[in-house]
């Protein structure tokens, strides 16, 4: 036994007494991401039925939460201690799933309810994934990080594609309640997977030599409800991650309205819609979960972070001037699966190792603003943005050429913060 636990600990770039809370965070991810892609082709076939032409309405209406939920956050943040504090957020959207589940029995038809759960959905992502990567990046140091960080994402991709698989199978039997049910009960066992994490920090995790001796997580995070936003201003570095947001939901957005445009167009019943977002989650986790195990922790180790943030919107950049060249559902799926796995195994990783040399305040606060308000701030820019081009009746060709601008200018911004990520590591060994 003790020999087979050797085996995986290297497999996974773990050390001595690691393995455990690697796992711990590997499965937590698994279950946050296996209930949410259980809902995402529901929410994405809620958009269509809310109207494609409305979609840029929904992306802004999710900015406007966004900016009344993040104080509220950070207060909260500031109030409950580190060890609780993920029990609250996760607990509150326990509670919001129960609920969708009652409304949909008695109203599955209702539009605005389709538009509301949309919303919520794309609050609730947000929200619960931010939180858990920055208890990744309080559990784990820099260091940690590097080696550690591909492959609990990788719990992420299992989820990614264990949930898609689960919606299109049951979503004829259970119906879309019950997968929010489903769902629900995930994210109550990922609360259970926090608790351990968090002893494990506390315990061993915080007290192997060369660990980080931080701010105590019995403790609130310091600051006030709108320190997130006056600590962004005050630094460049974090500036720069906000900036780098702002493209990536830019290049996201575009492919977005373009996929929604294109599957109402030719998928019209919403049953059928659910099963093709399914069938595309499945092959991006799928991917992403390959590259999460076999490519990115050993990329990011010999080349650096400047590689993970780089390498994919330069692919992604190409991949646009190919959508300019040949404008077909083809073309855009193949761009979009791309895009997405790229960003599951490289970026999303990548951009998290920024955070982890960075205090507690800039972790939780700091963060969640930039995973929050400036994301689905980009997301409403960008959704005004690309309805604004399609006024001027270019069709494709001109979203496209923007696409793989932002493209660029996000793969030169990630090379720079990449290099900077890559500089301060040196200065540690």
């Amino acid at each position: 036994m003790q020999a087979l636990t050797r085996r995986l600990a290297r497999a996974v770039n773990a050390e001595s007494g690691e393995l455990p809370a690697v796992l711990a965070g590997f499965a937590l991810f698994f279950c946050l991401f296996a209930g949410y892609f259980m809902l995402r082709p529901i929410r994405e076939a809620m958009g269509i039925t809310g109207g494609v032409s409305n979609l840029q309405w929904l992306f802004s209406a999710t900015f406007v939460v966004m900016l009344l939920a993040v104080p509220l956050f950070a207060w909260l943040n500031s109030k409950v201690p580190r060890i609780q504090f993920i029990d609250w957020v996760y607990g509150f959207f326990c509670l919001n799933l129960l609920a969708f589940v009652l409304l949909f029995r008695l109203d599955h038809d209702s539009v605005w309810l389709a538009r509301v759960f949309y919303v919520w959905i794309s609050v609730y992502n947000l929200f619960v994934v931010s939180v858990a990567w920055s208890l990744m990046a309080d559990v784990f140091d820099a260091a940690q990080a590097r080696r550690l960080f591909a492959f609990i994402a990788a719990g992420a991709s299992v989820g990614g594609l264990c949930g898609p698989l689960l919606s299109t199978l049951l979503v004829g039997y259970v119906g879309e309640s019950g997968l929010m049910l489903m769902a629900a009960v995930l994210l109550g066992v990922a609360i259970s997977l926090k608790r351990y994490l968090m002893g494990w920090r506390e315990g061993r995790g915080a007290g192997r030599p060369g660990a980080r001796a931080s701010e105590s997580p019995r403790r609130p995070v310091a600051g006030n409800p709108f320190s997130g936003l006056t600590r962004l201003l005050r630094s460049r570095y974090l500036l720069g991650i906000g900036a780098f947001i702002l493209l990536l939901t830019s290049v996201s957005t575009f492919l977005y309205f373009e996929q929604a445009r294109l599957v109402a167009a030719l998928f019209p019943d919403r049953a059928e819609q659910v099963r093709v977002f399914g069938v595309i989650d499945f092959v991006v986790q799928a991917g992403a979960l390959s590259a999460q195990l076999f490519i990115t922790g050993r990329l990011a180790q010999r080349l650096g972070v400047r590689v993970l943030l780089a390498l994919v919107p330069a692919l992604v950049s190409l991949g646009f001037i190919g959508l300019a060249l040949a404008p077909t559902f083809a073309m855009l799926a193949g761009l979009m699966i791309v895009r997405r796995i790229g960003e599951y195994a490289f970026v999303r990783p990548g951009r998290e190792m920024l955070f982890a040399p960075l205090d507690a305040e800039s972790k939780y606060k700091v963060k969640n603003f930039i995973d929050t308000v400036v994301y689905r701030g980009g997301d409403a820019l960008s959704g005004w943005a690309k309805a604004g081009l399609d006024m001027l009746g270019q069709g494709t060709w001109l979203v496209a050429v923007v696409g793989a601008f932002c493209a660029a200018l996000w793969g030169l911004l990630g090379w720079y913060l990449g290099g900077r990520a890559d500089a301060r590591a040196r200065e540690r060994q």
